[in-house]
């Protein structure tokens, strides 16, 4: 990675970056944070979807979580290296250590965190999550949480989003980031 790439922007004119496991609502809250502060919204799901011209399903399934895995970081380094906005990371992206130094320089990331239990009942809504496909959601997600856990403990805020609606995700997110420098404060 060129050094220029890691040369840290204000912290005001930083995308937000959620993070956190699947189904916690990083894509739901980040479409509203986003119109809350007028910015642009990606998903990174969405733009790893859009580049592969295939899903995040057909990509594990023809290539394998590697594949699908480097795929995320080219994606996220384009997200980044763009203009500010949010962005909905997927759960793994984080785990990357260039994406991760990237983020560090040109981002506000923010770990959503939840309840397992909850998030396993959200998850369990659907069977477009390949690292859960054939498995009981919970364990899984107790075993992805365990290995993912201390490098969402690396975000620069944390933000629990288990007792309510989204709106108050939104919320708890907005008051964090006011708190911390990085949005002026509300009226």
């Amino acid at each position: 990675m060129p050094a220029n790439d890691l040369d840290p922007i204000p912290v005001q004119e930083r995308t937000i970056a959620l993070v956190g496991l699947m189904g916690v609502g990083k894509t739901t809250v980040g479409r509203r944070l986003a119109r809350r502060l007028h910015l642009p919204f990606a998903d990174g799901d969405v733009e790893i979807e859009a580049a592969a011209a295939m899903t995040v399903s057909d990509i594990f399934a023809r290539y394998g979580e590697s594949e699908f895995r480097a795929g995320e970081a080219r994606v996220m380094r384009r997200l980044l290296e763009g203009p500010r906005k949010v962005i909905a990371t997927g759960g793994g992206a984080m785990l990357n250590p260039e994406t991760r130094a990237l983020m560090k320089a040109r981002a506000v990331t923010v770990w959503m965190r939840a309840d397992l239990a909850i998030v396993a009942q959200r998850v369990q809504r659907r069977d477009t999550r390949p690292l859960l496909r054939g498995r009981d959601p919970l364990e899984a997600l107790g075993q992805l949480a365990e290995a993912r856990y201390p490098v969402y403990a690396g975000a620069d805020l944390v933000v629990d989003v288990t007792g309510g609606a989204h709106g108050e995700a939104v919320e708890a997110i907005l008051r964090a980031l006011e708190a911390h420098g990085i949005l002026e404060s509300r009226p």
